[in-house]
C-alpha cells in the first residue's frame, strides 16, 4: 500500500474509487473502503481532519487520530493507498480553492444544517477541494451520515463537469447491539455506551409506529425512546429520503407522495457527545401521513 503526501503521488491514482475520511478508522470506515474494493478499481483513502466542518466549540482539536493504527486498518482493509495531505496542501493560502455553491438540500431541511450551520459549507468545500486532487470515478461514503451524502450527491450531479465521478452510498456498520459505529464513540464510557443504543432503538420503534400510522406517530415513537434513555433530543424526524423535506399528506398527488422513499433521522445528546443516526422506513401499504 502506498502512503501519498503531495499533488504529484496522485498521478498514478486517477481514475481510482476515493474513500475520504477524516481518520480514526473504525470497522465502518473499513467497510467503505472493502465496497470501494468491490467494484475491482484500486481503491484510494484519505485521511484529513478539515477544521471547516467543526463549528465554534466543537471538538476539532480532540478529534481523534491516530495515523499509524489508520495506515494498518486501510491496508487490512484492501486500500491500495492512503493520501495523507497537509493542510496547506489541501487549503493552500496563496491559491484561491474552489468553493460550490450549495445545494438546497444542505440549507433547508432543518436538520444537520439547523443545529451545525456551517457544518455543510466546510463539508463541500474539503470534498470538492479532495475530488479536485484526487480526481477518482467514484467516491463512497456512508449513510449513517444521510443528510451528508444527499448533499454530495446533489454537488456532484449541479456540478457534473467539474465532478464525472459516481458516488455510492454504503449501508451503515453497526455493532451487534445496533448501535452505528463512528469515531466519536470512542468518547463513550461503558455506562453512556449502553445508553446510546437507544438511538437504535428508536429506529426499530420508528418502523413498528410507520407500519400503524404516520409521521407523527412515528416521531413521537422516536422521542419517546430516546428521552427515556435520558438524551437530549436534538431532531426526531420522518422525511423523505432524497430532498429531506416533510412528507406530504395533502393535495393531488398524495396517494403517489405517500409511496416516495422515507427516512427516519435522529440526532441526540447523550451528555457531551452527540450522536446521529437513520434508517428508511418501510411498511405494506399507502398510509395517510401527518
Amino acid at each position: 500500500m502506498d502512503t501519498l503526501h503531495g499533488i504529484d503521488d496522485l498521478e498514478r491514482w486517477r481514475g481510482a474509487t476515493f474513500v475520504p475520511t477524516m481518520g480514526a478508522l473504525h470497522e465502518g470506515h473499513c467497510g467503505l473502503i472493502r465496497c470501494g474494493v468491490a467494484f475491482g478499481a484500486p481503491v484510494v483513502v484519505s485521511i484529513f481532519v478539515n477544521e471547516h466542518q467543526f463549528t465554534p466549540g466543537e471538538d476539532f482539536e480532540t478529534y481523534p487520530r491516530s495515523i499509524d493504527a489508520d495506515l494498518d486498518a486501510a491496508r487490512a482493509a484492501g486500500a491500495a493507498a492512503v493520501f495523507v495531505p497537509t493542510t496547506d496542501l489541501v487549503f493552500p493560502g496563496d491559491t484561491a480553492v474552489h468553493s460550490p455553491k450549495l445545494p438546497r438540500v444542505a440549507t433547508a431541511p432543518g436538520l444537520e444544517d439547523a443545529c451545525r450551520p456551517h457544518f455543510f459549507a466546510g463539508v463541500c468545500l474539503v470534498v470538492a477541494r479532495l475530488f479536485d486532487l484526487v480526481q477518482p470515478g467514484r467516491a463512497i461514503f456512508g449513510e449513517k451520515d444521510w443528510q451528508q451524502l444527499k448533499v454530495i450527491e446533489a454537488m456532484v450531479r449541479d456540478n457534473a463537469d467539474r465532478f464525472p465521478l459516481d458516488i455510492v452510498g454504503c449501508p451503515t456498520g453497526r455493532a451487534d447491539d445496533g448501535l452505528a459505529l463512528s469515531s466519536r464513540n470512542a468518547y463513550l464510557d461503558d455506562q453512556q455506551r449502553g445508553r446510546a443504543t437507544a438511538l437504535w432503538r428508536a429506529l426499530e420503534a420508528a418502523q413498528q409506529a410507520h407500519a400503524h400510522g404516520g409521521a407523527a406517530k412515528t416521531e413521537q415513537a422516536m422521542d419517546a425512546c430516546l428521552r427515556a434513555a435520558g438524551l437530549d433530543v436534538e431532531y426526531a424526524v420522518v422525511r423523505d429520503a432524497e430532498t429531506l423535506d416533510a412528507p406530504i399528506s395533502t393535495g393531488p398527488n398524495k396517494e403517489a407522495d405517500a409511496q416516495r422513499p422515507l427516512r427516519a433521522l435522529i440526532a441526540a445528546r447523550l451528555d457531551s457527545v452527540r450522536l446521529i443516526d437513520n434508517a428508511g422506513l418501510h411498511f405494506p401499504a399507502i398510509h395517510p401521513l401527518c
